[in-house]
Formats: C-alpha cells, structure tokens, sequence
C-alpha cells in the first residue's frame, strides 16, 4: 500500500491549524511542507528564524489532523553563482536539518541547482566543474545532516539541473555513501527532456526506464513526486496533474508497490477542485 499525500503549498498560505484543517478534508497521508512557501505569517528565509517551538507548534498541528510532514521543502540553488546568496541559501538548508526531528520529519529536500540563479537550463551546467562544485555544497550539508540525524532529500532533474540522470544521481551517491543522503525521485523529472532513448532501433519503454531507475538507486530512494506529461514536438512537457498525459500509472505504481511498499508519493500541481479525484485516480490503478 502507498501513502498518498500532497506539497501544502498547492493549497494556498495560511497559519499551521488553519492549513492542516484545509488539508485533513482530502485525507492526505502526508505532505511536503515548504515552510517559506506554505505557512502564513511568512517565514523570513535567512539563518536563525527557525526554533524548536516554531517546528513544534507546526508538527503539532499537523498531527492534530493525522499528517505526517514527509518532506521539508526547502529547495535552494546550491551552486548560485553569486556566492554570498549561495552561502545565505546554504545556512537556510542547515536550519532546517537542525530542527527537523522538531517537525517530526527526517528529510529535508532540494533540486540540485543551476549555474543560472534562477535554476534554468544553462549549457555549462552539465560539466564535470559545475558537479564538483556541486558536490562541495552537498558534502557540507550532508556532513551537517548526520549531525543533525537529518537527511538530505536531493532531487535529480533532467536538462535543467547539475544532477540530470540516472547515471549522475548514482555518481552522486557512490562520492557520498552517507545514510545521511537519500533521493526524492521525480520521475517525470528525471525522464529526458527530449524523451526515452532508441536502441538498437527500439524506443525505450517506460517500464525499462522505471527499472532501470529502481536497479540503480531504489534502495535509496526515501520519497517519490508525482505527475504527468506529455510529448508535444519532440520534448516534454511536465508539471502535468497525474492522470491527464501519457504516464504508464499502472506500471509505475505496480513496481513502486513492490519495490517501495508504504513510501511517501506526493502529488504535484493538486488543487482543491481536483485532488479529490487525482487521489481516487491513483488508488484505482493500485489495484
């Protein structure tokens, strides 16, 4: 059986009851909370904000309602290229590792950046340089996380970010085999943006690509995203709600049953109107 939750920022900003009042009508399981994002007053996203009883008051609320804090989203570019915003970002992340156990949530989560400050597709971002750099940000967050009794929750993302592929995601975790690291695996953001790859004249299937995606790192995969897309001209278009584009939901969902039973998946790009039926969506094709 999977855990279905949903990221609390889909359902606007409030105050933590109010928040976890809006989210117990659609009985999610759990939720990622991006604390910047989510919660009303609004959280000033620099070091030394954040304290035990602020994290308490929030898990409290969230508990009073039955959700679980899976994930706290706190996703920054680790490689900024301006590097006093790097080093603010950085020290943010590290907060929330410090208070985490506080939220009742082990995992703390981010995408893996961009030469652009603004995380988008820059050439130079796939070179061994931008990696190594990125790795100078992982290994002090994932150093400060085992402190902390944390994890570092990293995302890969095809095209856009430094860790783009499967192949990268597993170099990533074989430089740092740290319980302290663990993957969010989006899987519509890890497939490439201009599709599967053909072999041998043959189109890789989404199966294949679910496999060889779980034979690579599942063993680490600590929380999965969910969503659709489609192919419109040769590249993908993602951020799709689940259920309305050409994801393969029933073999996606039989694998992550067998392979990751009682994980976490998130739906993304869920609002009010639909998650009821995204939701019914999912457990249908559980079956």
């Amino acid at each position: 059986m999977l855990q279905i939750g949903v990221r609390a920022h889909d359902f606007g900003k409030l105050p933590p009851q109010q928040l976890a009042e809006t989210l117990a009508k659609y009985k999610p399981k759990s939720i990622q909370l991006a604390l910047t994002k989510a919660i009303e007053p609004a959280l000033d996203p620099k070091p030394g904000s954040l304290s035990p009883g602020y994290a308490r008051r929030i898990r409290q609320a969230f508990d009073s309602k039955n959700i679980s804090i899976a994930v706290l989203g706190c996703y920054i570019n680790p490689i900024h290229p301006d590097k006093a915003e790097r080093e603010k970002s950085l020290c943010f992340f590290e907060e929330h590792l410090r208070y985490a156990r506080d939220f009742g949530c082990a995992v703390v989560g981010t995408e893996t950046g961009s030469i652009n400050a603004d995380c988008s597709h820059h050439p130079d971002t796939e070179k061994q340089k931008t990696f190594d750099d990125f790795c100078i940000s992982a290994e002090r967050l994932i150093s400060f996380a085992e402190k902390c009794g944390a994890i570092v929750g990293i995302e890969p993302v095809a095209y856009h970010h430094t860790v783009s592929t499967i192949e990268k995601t597993v170099k990533l975790l074989e430089r740092f085999p740290s319980p302290a690291l663990r993957i969010i695996w989006d899987p519509v953001n890890l497939l490439p943006i201009d599709g599967l790859p053909i072999n041998n004249g043959l189109k890789e299937t989404q199966e294949t690509f679910f496999k060889n995606t779980l034979d690579a790192f599942g063993d680490k995969i600590a929380v999965v995203h969910i969503k659709d897309f489609r192919m419109e001209n040769g590249r993908k278009t993602g951020d799709l709600e689940a259920g309305t584009g050409e994801f393969d939901w029933s073999v996606f969902l039989r694998l992550l049953m067998e392979r990751k039973p009682c994980i976490d998946i998130l739906l993304e790009n869920s609002n009010p109107e639909t998650v009821s039926s995204v939701m019914a969506f999912i457990r249908e094709k559980c079956v």
